[in-house]
């Protein structure tokens, strides 16, 4: 048993996310290990980009309402203590409401062989982020 050295907390790139976004990363596990897991920390009206994950991802909400959003258009609000699964491939967007901040822990793997574990695409426009909410 080891405790893993904490790194900085990072600015996320301006390329796949919209309005200001940090990230802690709390594991990126090293082989036979495939996990990953951030705390992300979203400013209100911060988003990702459209974007996939090869094996999936799951979000577990800690502070705020996140907003989930599909290609179908639907818009999910979850809440302080809700997960969400993304399956593998399914291209997705995720941030903070307009006027809240909001936190989520980010968990996805590798495929283990090298490839990219996310494809990162185009920002979400304003209207398909204030699309009617699901719950």
């Amino acid at each position: 048993m080891e405790f893993v050295k904490q790194q900085d907390t990072v600015h996320a790139p301006a390329d796949w996310f919209t309005g200001d976004v940090w990230f802690d990363v709390i594991h990126a596990g090293q082989e036979p290990s495939r996990m990953r897991a951030n705390m992300v920390r979203f400013s209100p009206g911060a988003r990702t980009n459209w974007h996939s994950h090869a094996v999936g991802q799951t979000l577990h909400v800690v502070s705020g309402i996140a907003l989930i959003g599909t290609r179908d258009g639907t818009v999910f609000e979850a809440h302080p203590g809700e997960t969400v699964t993304c399956p593998p491939d399914e291209e997705h967007w995720h941030g903070a409401t307009p006027g809240r901040f909001m936190e989520h822990i980010a968990l996805w793997e590798t495929k283990g062989d090298g490839s990219e574990e996310t494809t990162w695409m185009e920002p979400v426009t304003d209207e398909q982020y204030g699309s009617p909410r699901s719950r």
